[in-house]
């Protein structure tokens, strides 16, 4: 099926429904958590109710936090469908109209009244929430597609750097409206923000160490997941005296189990060294999002 000149496959309804769970999940965190802990989200769900609480408090003119927030990432979705993926933007739009749905009709109940634990475990919900959409082509709109677009360009994970980002927008809000609830906010981002490094692992690399006596049928199949070049070094093993080849390559940490898989399928007795890579300079192929 093609919309907007974009083919559509079974695979993407089982996509569109993991959208759907992650924002269900999202909006379960806003409304149990932030909403009863009275907190300050991030992003631009936390700029869009900063606006609203400002023109409330300051000028009496009341504008709907779901009204901003919409205008904030529709614009933000056209920059985005031209830069990086249809897909991706669809997707996106998908999750946070849907995520704004929830918000407005789930009933918003208090768990506990204690503020570390709404921060920390509506963090881990919300950190959650937002790996499944970014590990299925999607995001929550917002300061993540900055985030995507910035990763996509420097092929690093610049989570990290949104969160800076986003203690700036807290800090704004603790100093008009008070700080211990800001406070609070910034432990739920940072609790967010470092779940979503630990799933999401799309920009993280790493680097691999074959070492076989079937370098052709285990480069093939190297080939055969995923498109990165690998260099290939003639060894002998030092006790053994017997030849072997050493093939190296950098790939994208989330094509790793793909990776062994195919080559512990070629070569059963193939030794492989797993380490992190820091970052490449260079030609490096980073699949782009569709």
């Amino acid at each position: 099926m093609k919309i907007f000149n974009i083919n559509f496959t079974k695979k993407d309804i089982r996509i569109v429904i993991l959208v759907l769970i992650s924002s269900f999940m999202f909006s379960i965190s806003m409304n149990n958590f932030i909403k009863t802990g009275n907190l300050y989200p991030a992003g631009y769900a936390g700029i869009s109710r900063l606006i609203s609480q400002i023109l409330y408090s300051y000028f009496n003119i009341y504008i709907s936090f779901s009204l901003i927030f919409m205008t904030l990432n529709v614009i933000t979705t056209i920059f985005v469908f031209n830069n990086l993926g249809k897909k991706f933007a669809i997707y996106s739009i998908i999750w946070y109209t849907s995520s704004t749905f929830f918000t407005s009709v789930l009933p918003s109940s208090s768990i506990t009244d204690d503020l570390l634990l709404i921060s920390i475990f509506g963090g881990i919900l919300n950190g959650i929430a937002i790996s499944i959409a970014l590990r299925n082509n999607a995001s929550s709109g917002g300061t993540d597609f900055i985030a995507v677009y910035m990763s996509t360009k420097y092929n690093k994970p610049m989570f990290n750097s949104m969160m800076t980002l986003n203690v700036c927008i807290l800090l704004i809000a603790g100093y008009l409206f008070g700080w211990d609830k800001a406070l609070y906010s910034i432990i739920y981002q940072f609790t967010s923000t470092q779940v979503i490094n630990s799933l999401h692992n799309r920009y993280k690399l790493t680097n691999l160490f074959i070492i076989t006596e079937k370098s052709k049928e285990v480069a093939d199949a190297f080939y055969a997941t995923c498109r990165h070049g690998i260099t290939k070094i003639n060894v002998e093993g030092k006790h053994s005296k017997r030849s072997k080849t050493l093939l190296f390559s950098t790939i994208n940490s989330y094509q790793l189990e793909d990776v062994i898989n195919a080559i512990k399928k070629a070569d059963p007795s193939v030794f492989i060294s797993i380490s992190q890579s820091e970052r490449v300079i260079g030609n490096y192929y980073q699949k782009p999002l569709e």
